[in-house]
């Protein structure tokens, strides 16, 4: 079965596309720009790249476009459309209908109904699925639900202290997301680990960022909450905030709650507190040559890592352990460091050599071998889990 993964931007569509269930990727490619003039699109098959700058509408139009690159009778690798047996989605947030679902009408209502939670992705997603619904009826769709792998947390540690008829009505609970990659961390970990009952505290850090904590491959706590905008703060994005600070800005700045919400959700997180750049690539560097706020930022990003790490280690009691993950814990020994600094009470001793050394993309562990917590860097791959999934959507839908 050969499915096509999509992840889509507010201009932009990327696409692997794998034969299940070897998990052979097939092909890779992408559009940016979509609705502008000129939308530049590439396309990766067999290790040959091939590169064009055309115009693209919409995002039916780079679903077109993408299967026209796939089919090609010179480059291509499919001798047809037919040949795609589905379309999977790492979709974000339709509340109560989480899990992995065959998109219909009633998701994408929820999906738009739910927008305010989700402002940069689900507007998006539910257009682009009405577009590829309608141009490609044949082909099924299919959404996996980024809440779904923490569908296993205890209302204990699911719950706010709110009116309890709120969660039960309005759907007003701790969701979580990230839950693709959350879910292949713990499953890579079994494998380099070589047993299943482990004790797993993942750290997905990138543009946005969560920890889980998971026993048995079963999330029991994450950071995130309501909304993606909550947790450890992000690239741009506020992190945990309490809300009885609005009533303040409303009144100081004068702005309406929907301008102060866009605000905390595009002008907050390491952007807002360095005042240079939402890239913790640019923010190292500004730090490393002594700007005050660049450091303030990654102080107070490594510190709220460390503030759920300690949580977590209690919610499961100890952790087997620790994983890095995305464009940050892959990359930025600087964080990795702080993290783990002065955790060896907790069992938690960094190799800095390892650390130090440890090429892009690589994955190695990089704790010392006394170390009782072992510190691990997996690159993650949560095309492939969403490909798994549309897979089994697909065959339990007969």
């Amino acid at each position: 079965m050969k499915v096509l993964v999509a992840n889509l931007g507010s201009t932009s569509f990327k696409y692997r596309l794998y034969d299940l269930p070897s998990e052979v990727q097939l092909a890779r490619g992408g559009i940016d720009r979509i609705g502008q003039s000129a939308s530049a699109c590439f396309v990766e098959i067999n290790g040959k790249k091939r590169e064009s700058t055309l115009p693209v509408a919409d995002h039916a139009a780079a679903v077109g476009m993408c299967l026209d690159q796939l089919t090609d009778p010179e480059h291509g690798c499919l001798k047809s459309v037919s040949e795609v047996a589905a379309i999977g989605f790492k979709a974000v947030f339709a509340g109560n209908l989480s899990g992995v679902r065959v998109v219909d009408d009633a998701l994408l209502q929820k999906m738009e109904d739910l927008s305010d939670i989700a402002p940069a992705h689900n507007p998006m997603y539910a257009k682009a699925m009405r577009q590829l619904r309608s141009a490609f009826p044949n082909i099924p769709l299919v959404a996996a639900l980024e809440t779904a792998f923490h569908d296993t947390i205890p209302d204990a540690n699911r719950l706010y202290a709110i009116p309890y008829e709120w969660s039960q009505d309005y759907e007003i609970r701790r969701w979580g997301y990230h839950g693709a990659s959350h879910r292949y961390l713990n499953t890579r970990m079994v494998q380099l680990l070589g047993r299943g009952d482990l004790k797993i505290i993942t750290c997905h850090l990138g543009g946005s960022n969560s920890l889980c904590a998971a026993r048995d491959g079963k999330s029991l706590a994450t950071s995130m909450g309501m909304s993606p905008q909550t947790g450890l703060l992000h690239n741009n994005r506020v992190g945990d905030f309490d809300p009885f600070a609005l009533p303040i800005l409303l009144r100081k700045t004068g702005k309406t709650l929907e301008q102060i919400l866009e605000d905390l959700s595009s002008k907050g997180g390491m952007l807002g507190l360095s005042g240079i750049s939402q890239d913790a690539r640019d923010i190292e560097e500004a730090a490393a040559k002594g700007h005050a706020r660049a450091q303030l930022a990654l102080d107070v990003f490594i510190a709220s890592i460390r503030q759920y790490l300690g949580s977590y280690l209690t919610v499961l009691g100890g952790a087997d352990a620790i994983v890095f993950s995305a464009g940050i814990g892959e990359n930025s020994s600087i964080i990795r460091a702080g993290v783990c600094k002065n955790m060896e009470w907790a069992g938690i001793e960094l190799d800095t050599a390892k650390n130090d050394s440890l090429p892009r993309g690589s994955e190695s562990r990089i704790s010392t071998d006394s170390s009782r917590v072992q510190v691990w860097v997996v690159p993650t791959n949560e095309e492939i889990v969403v490909a798994r999934q549309t897979v089994e959507a697909i065959s339990a839908k007969g």
